[in-house]
C-alpha cells in the first residue's frame, strides 16, 4: 500500500513539473517599440494609410503620430519632446534642428515637394479667379496659416508680399494654427478663402481651387524628414525612414497629390 502511495506522488510529482515546464516554453507576448513621429498636418491622410501597410509587415513597431504646424513641432522638439522621426513641410525648421545639433545633416533627406493653391467654399458665387480678386470688396477674409510656425503661411505671405498684397490684405487675413484649420476655415464658410497645398484642397468635398500660386511667387515647398539624435529607438526609426522612400509609400504620396523631389 505504501509503495502504491509512493508511485501516485512521484506520478503527480513529474506531471506537475510537466505542466510547469510546458507553461515556460509558452511565447512571451512580442513586446512592440513605439515611435513617435511628428509630422506636419498636411501629412495626416498619407501617414495614416502608411502607416497600415508599415505595421503590416512591421509588427514589432507602433506608430504615434503627432501632426500639427511644422514651428510647433520643431520647438517641441528642441524642448525635449519625446521624438523619433521629424517630417517638416518646411527646410528652415529642420535646418533649426540641425543647427541646434539634435539631427544629424547625414540622417535627414527631402521626401517631398507640394504647391500652394488658394482655395474656396465649393458653392462661393464671389469671382476669385486670380490673386489680385483678393482685394475685391465682396472677399471679406483670408484664412493663412500663422507665418512664424506654419510653412503653408509663410509661402502665401511670401506670395501676397511678391504681388504687393500682403500689407494692403492685412484687415482681411484670418490666422490659422497650421493648414488644415486654413481649410476647415474655409470648408465651414468661416472664411471666404484660404491658402493650403494642393494636397490638402484634394482631400475636402467642400472646397474648389480658384487659383494655383505663381511658383515664381514663393520658395519650393520641400517635406525634409529627419532621425532625431536623442531617440531611443534609433534602429526601428531608421527603418520607417527607409520605408518613407521605398516605392510603396511614395506611391501613396502621390495618390494624394505630393510631389517627389527631382534627382540632382
Amino acid at each position: 500500500m505504501l509503495t502504491k502511495k509512493i508511485y501516485l506522488i512521484s506520478g503527480f510529482l513529474v506531471i506537475s513539473l510537466l505542466v510547469l515546464a510546458a507553461c515556460g516554453m509558452k511565447k512571451e507576448p512580442i513586446k512592440q517599440v513605439e515611435l513617435t513621429i511628428s509630422a506636419a498636418s498636411s501629412l495626416t491622410d498619407s501617414l495614416k494609410e502608411i502607416q497600415t501597410l508599415f505595421t503590416g509587415i512591421n509588427s514589432k513597431v507602433k506608430l504615434n503620430f503627432n501632426f500639427g504646424a511644422s514651428g510647433t513641432l520643431q520647438q517641441q522638439i528642441e524642448q525635449g519632446a519625446p521624438v523619433d522621426v521629424f517630417i517638416s513641410a518646411g527646410k528652415k525648421q529642420m535646418q533649426a534642428l540641425i543647427d541646434k545639433q539634435l539631427v544629424e545633416v547625414t540622417q535627414q533627406k527631402n521626401l517631398l515637394t507640394n504647391e500652394l493653391v488658394l482655395v474656396t467654399p465649393i458653392d462661393d458665387k464671389r469671382s476669385v479667379n486670380k490673386v489680385e480678386d483678393l482685394a475685391k470688396p465682396e472677399v471679406n477674409n483670408i484664412a493663412v496659416g500663422q507665418p512664424d510656425s506654419v510653412p503653408a503661411g509663410s509661402y502665401a505671405k511670401e506670395a501676397l508680399t511678391y504681388y504687393k498684397l500682403w500689407d494692403a490684405l492685412q484687415s482681411k487675413i484670418i490666422l490659422a494654427k497650421d493648414v488644415r484649420q486654413v481649410l476647415t476655415y474655409v470648408e465651414t464658410g468661416n472664411s471666404d478663402a484660404g491658402f493650403v497645398y494642393k494636397t490638402d484642397a484634394l482631400t475636402s468635398k467642400k472646397v474648389k481651387v480658384d487659383v494655383t500660386i505663381d511658383p515664381k511667387s514663393y520658395p519650393p515647398i520641400q517635406y525634409p524628414m529627419g532621425l532625431i539624435k536623442a531617440s531611443k529607438h534609433f534602429k526601428e526609426s531608421q527603418v520607417f525612414f527607409d520605408y518613407l522612400q521605398s516605392k510603396a509609400a511614395q506611391d501613396i504620396f502621390l495618390k494624394y497629390g505630393f510631389s517627389l523631389p527631382k534627382l540632382s
